[in-house]
C-alpha cells in the first residue's frame, strides 16, 4: 500500500480546512497519514526531510506557492509524487497544471489523477517550479509582502506594481547557453518554467514544464506609458510583440547586473545579488494532475 503523507501550512485555508482533509483522506482508505504542520513555509524543508526519511511515497502539500517551492527544493531525487492542495494566495503552480481550488477535487486528483513528470528550474542552486526573476517583479513581490497580501490577497500585487513602475533600469548582461544575448539597461529579467506567472499573466505563452528548457524574458520598459503598453500586450497573450520585451529559451542562463538587486522565485523574495545563475533540471519531479489536463 502507498505510504501517504501530508505537509500542511497551518496558516492557509482551503474548503472545510484541515479537518475536512482528514475526512477526505479517510474516505480514500487513509486513516492515519504521516502528518506534519508548519506555521510558516520556512519550516517546510525540515518537515519534508522527515517525511522523505519516513518513506512517504505520495505527499499532499497544503499551502501556497512558497510551501510548494520549498517542497520541490527539498525532495531532490526522492521517489515521491506530489499532490498539490492549493491553499495559498496565488497558487500559480497549481493553476498552471489545472489543479482546482475545490478541496475534494484536488484530493481526488492526488489519488486518481495522472502522474506527470516535470522539469524544475534552479537559480543560484535553489529549485523553483514556476518562475524566478529580478527587477520589477521582485520589487512587486517584496512590497506586496509588506502587510498588503494579508489585507488584499492577489490585489496586493497590483497595488505594489503600480508603486514600483518607474523605478530606474539597471545595467544587465545576459548569456544563454554560453553565448552573449543581451547587454543594456533592463527593468526586469524573468525566467519561467511555466507560462502563467504573477497576476495570471501568460508571460511565456509557449512554455512547457516538460520540454527540458527555460524561457527567459528581458523587459526594458522604464516609464508608465511603456509599462502600460507592455502589460497590455502581455495580458492579450502576446508579450513578445512588445518593443520593450525580448524573449528566448535556453537550458543555462547567466545574468550579471551593474548593482545588487533583490530577486524572487515562485513568489518569495530573496536577498540582493549581482549574479543569477539559472539551470534546468529535466524530469525532476512527479506531480498529480487532472486526468484531462491540457499539457502546457
Amino acid at each position: 500500500m502507498t505510504v501517504v503523507g501530508v505537509l500542511a501550512h497551518s496558516g492557509k485555508t482551503l474548503g472545510g480546512g484541515l479537518g475536512a482533509l482528514r475526512t477526505l483522506l479517510a474516505q480514500h482508505g487513509v486513516d492515519d497519514p504521516l502528518w506534519r504542520e508548519v506555521p510558516k513555509s520556512k519550516f517546510v524543508p525540515k518537515m519534508v526531510t522527515e517525511l522523505v526519511e519516513a518513506g512517504v511515497e505520495l505527499l499532499f502539500v497544503w499551502g501556497g506557492d512558497g510551501s510548494v517551492q520549498k517542497c520541490i527544493d527539498t525532495v531532490g531525487k526522492a521517489p515521491i509524487t506530489l499532490a498539490i492542495l492549493p491553499a495559498g494566495t496565488s497558487n500559480l503552480f497549481a493553476r498552471n497544471l489545472g489543479i482546482p481550488t475545490d478541496l475534494e477535487e484536488a484530493v481526488n486528483i492526488g489519488f486518481s489523477g495522472r502522474r506527470r513528470i516535470l522539469d524544475v528550474g534552479t537559480v543560484n542552486g535553489e529549485r523553483f517550479g514556476v518562475m524566478a526573476g529580478i527587477g520589477f517583479d521582485a520589487l512587486m513581490i517584496r512590497d506586496a509582502d509588506a502587510g498588503l497580501k494579508d489585507r488584499l490577497g492577489r490585489l496586493a500585487y497590483v497595488v505594489a506594481g503600480i508603486r514600483d513602475i518607474g523605478r530606474d533600469a539597471v545595467q544587465a548582461r545576459v548569456e544563454v547557453d554560453g553565448m552573449a544575448w543581451f547587454k543594456g539597461p533592463a527593468t526586469c529579467v524573468l525566467v519561467g518554467n511555466m507560462g502563467t506567472v504573477l497576476g495570471g499573466m501568460a508571460a511565456f505563452p509557449d512554455a512547457r514544464p516538460d520540454d527540458g528548457r527555460l524561457d527567459v524574458g528581458i523587459v526594458t520598459a522604464d516609464s508608465v506609458v511603456d509599462w502600460a503598453r507592455t502589460l497590455g500586450r502581455t495580458m492579450a497573450g502576446h508579450p513578445g510583440s512588445s518593443p520593450f520585451v525580448e524573449t528566448m529559451t535556453a537550458t543555462r542562463i547567466d545574468v550579471r547586473l551593474g548593482k545588487k538587486l533583490a530577486y524572487e522565485l515562485d513568489g518569495g523574495d530573496r536577498p540582493k545579488t549581482k549574479h543569477l545563475r539559472f539551470r534546468v533540471k529535466p524530469g525532476a519531479i512527479t506531480v498529480c494532475v487532472p486526468a484531462n489536463e491540457e499539457e502546457r
